[in-house]
């Protein structure tokens, strides 16, 4: 199995390429992902993670997202190796992205200070926004009488 979900800030601005022979988006990024420790100066280090995402997600990556926005990736980890101007053999390794989920709204990257601090999460909703819900109508309102199950018709 070759999966792998990392949390991360954008350390740039995604910018989305096109292909020369097949003419498809790409986009190729870094993530900063905290590692779970700080060190003996109580520093928390990180790691710089190269991921490439294609078509549509690399268009919208490039469109919504900036640098030091925060994002989800799902993908595998994949190598490749070319040759550079000198012959000499480099290799790679990065994330193939198939899935992005934007963890900050457009613009939010301007005071992230503040989403850190915030109690919610990005979409969360309040207990007062369900309380001012209207009531969901019970599809089985009308069904009939309730059933009664005594524990010992339970298998378990």
């Amino acid at each position: 199995m070759n999966k792998a979900i990392l949390v991360g800030r954008l350390t740039k601005d995604p910018e989305l390429k096109m292909t020369e022979n097949t003419k498809r988006e790409v986009c190729q990024f870094t993530i900063a992902v905290n590692r779970p420790y700080t060190n003996d100066d109580g520093e928390r280090k990180a790691d710089f993670i190269n991921c490439v995402v294609w078509d549509k997600l690399a268009e919208n990556l490039s469109k919504y997202q900036k640098k030091g926005n925060q994002v989800a990736v799902e993908g595998r980890i994949q190598t490749r190796n070319y040759e550079d101007k000198d012959g000499k053999k480099i290799y790679v390794t990065e994330i193939f992205v198939s899935n992005v989920t934007f963890l900050d709204s457009k613009g939010s990257s301007d005071n992230v200070s503040n989403l850190e601090e915030s109690p919610l999460k990005p979409g969360a909703i309040t207990t007062e926004q369900i309380d001012s819900m209207p009531a969901a109508n019970d599809p089985f309102a009308n069904f009939g009488n309730e059933v009664q199950i005594n524990d010992s018709d339970l298998p378990f």
